[in-house]
């Protein structure tokens, strides 16, 4: 079922912040009324991009120009106004003023619009595009390698290549410095050794981090990458089957909340967030301790 086109009044209440979200950018200082990112539409040291958390509104100090989400999208993919509504229409279903609350409202896997991608190939990567965003994300390429693929494929009638890390059922997460996105069918990853210990993490970046972070953890452990938080509801189907379960969840409100419950019906669930607690994730941390 394809999801309907949406207008631009409708797309301009689009969150901007969960937008860049969901194209791998996220603020470097926030507060409840604004956030500050690193520029999206050029390279900079100290975040210059402000986004108006009030208004819905960005400003790039450095650029001198601002605008509404629709402005941005099409700075960034350098795509025409039909072409980044279409863009909102499928990527950003997350409005300025709408909150998520419990982890019984995670989203519904099964209620998720299917995109356009189709994947074309697969191969080992090496696309220099690809290398420098790794490098950016202070991910080595011979981690990358060890669990991702280069992944060219089709959307909406275009071509593109990121960074893919497959799924059980098949389909894959795509990264790449501008998109974030997924092929059918979503699910999470699930990297079977028949440890007796299991490891939770959210996502594709989580998972680099961590081998870089932690090689001997990795090693000894069955690892779980989610890809979307909500497919929590299916993982905890396993956690009976390990002696350890070892919790990586960002720390935001659905992580939270879902460690805190984890922790209280489970005897073998840890929680590892403290390694990072002053950071949202373990790529986070990553990233500012190499700097």
């Amino acid at each position: 079922m394809k999801r309907k086109k949406i207008t631009c009044e409708i797309a301009r209440n689009i969150s901007i912040v969960k937008t860049l979200a969901t194209l791998g950018h996220f603020p470097k200082k926030e507060t409840e009324k604004e956030a500050w990112f690193l520029s999206v539409l050029r390279s900079e040291t100290q975040a210059s991009f402000k986004v108006s958390k009030k208004i819905n509104r960005w400003y790039d100090h450095g650029e001198g120009i601002g605008g509404n989400i629709i402005d941005l999208i099409v700075l960034m993919l350098k795509c025409s106004v039909k072409e980044a509504l279409e863009f909102l229409s499928n990527n950003s279903p997350v409005f300025s003023f709408h909150q998520q609350t419990l982890f019984s409202n995670l989203p519904n896997i099964n209620q998720q619009m299917e995109n356009q991608i189709t994947i074309l190939r697969t191969k080992t990567i090496e696309h220099p595009a690809l290398i420098q965003y790794l490098k950016s994300r202070q991910v080595p390429l011979k981690i990358a390698k060890r669990y991702c693929s280069e992944v060219w494929y089709r959307n909406h009638g275009k071509t593109f290549f990121a960074i893919g890390l497959e799924n059980h059922l098949g389909g894959w997460e795509l990264r790449n410095k501008f998109f974030k996105n997924c092929s059918s069918p979503k699910s999470y990853t699930y990297l079977t050794k028949g440890k007796k210990q299991l490891i939770i993490i959210e996502g594709m970046f989580d998972l680099l981090s961590l081998a870089v972070f932690d090689k001997k953890l990795i090693h000894e452990s069955d690892i779980i990458v989610l890809n979307s938080i909500a497919f929590i509801n299916e993982v905890i189907l396993l956690l009976t089957d390990f002696q350890k379960v070892v919790l990586f969840l960002d720390n935001d409100s659905n992580g939270n909340k879902i460690t805190t419950y984890l922790l209280n019906q489970y005897k073998n669930v840890i929680d590892q967030s403290s390694i990072y607690i002053n950071f949202k994730d373990l790529n986070e941390k990553l990233i500012k301790e190499s700097i």
